[in-house]
């Protein structure tokens, strides 16, 4: 029997969201006949160590946002040398840092909004960019700490709502779509609809938050470039395992328009309410099958 323990919690602003798809993805192996062990995953590698020993035979990492998504958790699973789940320590490591991930993409023949780094100051003045924009941190996930400025909104931006550095881009007007890629395969495209006005935390996943709608309807052209898009960014960055790419579809002209992709999640969510789940279901593949997967087809750089 198989031994896996789950890595989940961690101390980033997604704590949440990990520990809820760590507690499904444990309860998903254990119905698959694995051995689990679940840790929450503390800022001290000392302690991290500590729980992994004796080693596992596979670490299924739970982990998102900063630390578990990053690089960092898995260095320590390469030096240690247990196979894990998901994307390698560069892979990570670039998908997370925002603005360099969108240089890979771009010398990768991928469209990006256009962007730029910028401070505080400039922000806060309202001179980086015209209106309409949208302002992120460089390295989170779950559009924690986005702004989205419109035009017509009376809309300041206080300097304590932003890092020191923050990512500047032009909105893309339209449609929100997501792909999951399983290794090399794309699971469909799935349009978001968010209940709110737009994809926030909230609307990824509270209950009802959003409506997933997959396969997407869209121009059948578009459809496919979607789903390539998908599978040429997991490709760009080395990423392994499972991913998620997350595009906006602007189709304001008319169909077929043109798709611009955001980002690459390198450990997407497992939630009730995540998208991978779905993709998977769509393709008649399982939750449970989703995680077995995962396991055994993790590996390390050791």
């Amino acid at each position: 029997m198989k031994r896996v323990a789950v890595l989940m919690g961690g101390w980033s602003a997604e704590r949440a969201v990990s520990l809820s798809t760590g507690a499904g993805v444990a309860a998903a192996l254990r119905q698959s006949g694995y051995e689990v062990s679940e840790i929450d995953v503390v800022r001290d590698p000392t302690t991290l160590i500590a729980a992994l020993t004796p080693p596992p035979d596979v670490a299924f990492n739970a982990l998102h946002g900063r630390g578990g998504e990053d690089g960092h958790v898995q260095a320590i699973l390469d030096l240690l040398g247990i196979p894990y789940t998901h994307s390698g320590l560069l892979a990570s490591a670039l998908a997370m840092d925002k603005p360099l991930a969108k240089q890979v993409f771009r010398a990768a023949g991928l469209l990006v909004p256009e962007g730029v780094v910028a401070g505080r100051d400039a922000i806060v003045a309202g001179t980086v960019l015209p209106v309409p924009y949208v302002v992120k941190p460089t390295n989170e996930g779950s559009s924690v700490g986005v702004i989205i400025v419109q035009e017509g909104e009376n809309r300041s931006i206080a300097v304590h709502e932003l890092n020191e550095t923050m990512l500047v881009e032009r909105f893309v007007p339209g449609r929100e779509l997501t792909v999951a890629v399983m290794g090399d395969r794309p699971l469909g495209v799935i349009e978001i609809v968010p209940q709110g006005t737009w994809y926030d935390y909230e609307a990824k996943y509270a209950a009802g938050g959003s409506v997933h709608i997959i396969p997407a309807q869209i121009h059948a052209q578009a459809y496919e470039e979607a789903a390539a898009i998908a599978v040429a960014a997991h490709r760009a960055l080395g990423c392994r395992g499972i991913t998620r790419a997350d595009l906006r579809y602007d189709d304001t002209g008319g169909e077929p328009g043109r798709l611009y992709l955001i980002e690459i999640n390198t450990q997407p969510g497992m939630t009730p309410t995540s998208l991978v789940p779905d993709a998977g279901r769509h393709f008649g593949i399982s939750y449970a099958e989703l995680c077995s997967w995962l396991v055994e087809n993790a590996t390390c750089d050791a």
